[in-house]
């Protein structure tokens, strides 16, 4: 005799209208279900933009880029001042860019800081305005600087500085409004005004946390400057962009190097400066 046999039809309905939850209907299953099917009929109508057919047709092209990215020919001919100095240009649009967005967001990130900012419509209106500058992607930013100021590394440069505002700015509000209130108000109970505050109570504890995310944001932006040289704002990404053009990928191959070994460094000399700002040893 089954569980189910030994309780009346009465007593499984009051069972029933008390806990609801543990008897499956259509409509939990239509809500358990719905979005797995939702999701595989998304995935397969996104597998028809991908066309298959088109990416075997193009393997031989594609084994012919990798084979002269592989084999480099001519390479007395290659012209490396003009690269490096691109590789140059383009460190300095990122390092400049960030320094300048580091410092804006210094700024401005205590503005949107609730704990810093009682104020609301201020903190508010400027939380828009670094809504608006980080929604635009960077690439963007350097479309409208390329057409406001012309060609080069400004446009670069001031397309880091927007983008960079934006993010860090939010980075840094955040940072602020997660410090440890105890050192703020030893600091105020000394009598000290709001700027002073701010700077030995507020800076110190969030100091190495504004350090640490600029030197990830150059490593990034580093990155980024490389992009922005291909809509025209100077740098390495101009050389890159010219050499495709020419099918000389050998040449673009030797230049993603340079970068990649570029990176490399700004990651070593980051990890260094960050353990100094904290005041660690690297054992």
């Amino acid at each position: 005799m089954t569980a189910a046999a030994l309780v009346s039809a009465d007593q499984l309905s009051a069972v029933r209208a008390s806990h609801p939850d543990i008897f499956g209907t259509p409509w939990k299953a239509v809500k358990k279900w719905a979005p797995w099917v939702i999701a595989l009929v998304y995935l397969v109508w996104s597998l028809w933009f991908f066309e298959i057919g088109r990416f075997l047709n193009a393997s031989d092209r594609v084994w012919d880029l990798l084979y002269n990215v592989v084999v480099w020919r001519d390479m007395d001919t290659w012209q490396y001042g003009t690269i490096y100095i691109g590789i140059a240009q383009t460190l300095a649009m990122a390092f400049l860019g960030t320094l300048l967005g580091s410092m804006g967001a210094l700024f401005v990130g205590f503005l949107a800081a609730r704990n810093v900012m009682p104020v609301w419509i201020v903190r508010q209106g400027v939380r828009r305005v670094l809504d608006v500058l980080r929604g635009v992607d960077q690439l963007v930013w350097g479309l409208v600087f390329v057409r406001a100021v012309g060609l080069g590394p400004l446009a670069g440069v001031l397309a880091i500085f927007v983008s960079d505002l934006g993010t860090l700015s939010k980075l840094y509000s955040e940072a602020i409004e997660n410090i440890d209130r105890k050192q703020v108000e030893g600091v105020t109970a000394t009598g000290a005004g709001k700027l002073g505050v701010i700077r030995y109570g507020y800076i110190p504890q969030v100091l190495p946390v504004f350090i640490s995310q600029s030197l990830y944001f150059l490593e990034s932006n580093t990155r980024s400057a490389t992009i922005l040289g291909i809509v025209g704002a100077g740098g390495i990404g101009m050389i890159i962009i010219e050499r495709f053009r020419a099918s000389l990928y050998d040449q673009v191959a030797f230049v993603v190097l340079n970068v990649l070994v570029l990176i490399f460094a700004i990651d070593w000399l980051s990890k260094r400066v960050r353990l100094w700002a904290i005041g660690e040893n690297e054992h």
